[in-house]
């Protein structure tokens, strides 16, 4: 009964509805100006229920290029009482020696103390010969993330190594539902449709999990 109770709480309140990502964590990428994002996302471990194992809802998402540098969004998590969230964020890429800096912000919900995480963050990011390093923070609504663990910090590293395979590792930190580190690839499957399958743990101690993650630019 204990397992099953913890595995509720945490589903009751880890959505959040997701900007441009890494695997985990927001990223400084923003979507084309008139071009529309559509993704599914979902989590799952691969114990069963009789082992304490669950499944976040799945995240079906849309995101809008909206302005030049601009990007808004709404998920729906379902099956959830309250499932819808937005996001949005702004960005500017690379230019020479400066790096790709975002700002924005993800988890707006409709449910006071369950879904409106407000999380505000800001992610700077550089390329190199290495690969892409991303570095920022976040702060959300401690009502919900919980007292002394609503912010953390945000590192990620990815690189393209083919024209079709993307590798990834996501960190984020606190011991609320967001703080994580996610190691995972990507496969381009057309020009406009990519999977990522990553697996995840969660600094809360939570069961890790795998992810599946559909995107396709429409």
């Amino acid at each position: 009964m204990k397992k099953v109770l913890v595995a509720l709480l945490l589903l009751q309140s880890v959505a959040f509805a997701t900007p441009s990502t890494q695997i985990w964590n927001p990223s400084t990428d923003i979507q084309p100006l008139g071009v529309w994002h559509f993704g599914i996302d979902n989590y799952f471990t691969l114990e069963g229920p009789a082992e304490g194992g669950y499944a976040f809802p799945t995240d079906t998402g849309l995101t809008y290029g909206l302005l030049p540098g601009l990007e808004v969004g709404a998920d729906v998590f379902l099956p959830q009482s309250d499932p819808f969230t937005f996001n949005a964020k702004y960005g500017v890429g690379e230019n020479g020696i400066l790096p790709a800096v975002a700002v924005g912000g993800f988890g707006f919900g409709t449910k006071g103390g369950v879904t409106d995480q407000n999380v505000l963050y800001g992610v700077a990011a550089k390329t190199t010969p290495l690969g892409r390093l991303s570095v920022g923070y976040f702060s959300g609504n401690e009502k919900v993330l919980g007292a002394g663990e609503n912010s953390g910090l945000i590192l990620t590293w990815d690189k393209t190594i083919t024209d079709k395979l993307w590798a990834c590792v996501d960190y984020a930190g606190s011991k609320s539902v967001l703080g994580a580190t996610f190691y995972g690839i990507s496969w381009i499957f057309a020009p406009n449709t990519s999977v990522i399958f990553g697996y995840g743990t969660y600094n809360n101690g939570a069961k890790p999990t795998v992810t599946t993650q559909l995107d396709i630019n429409i």
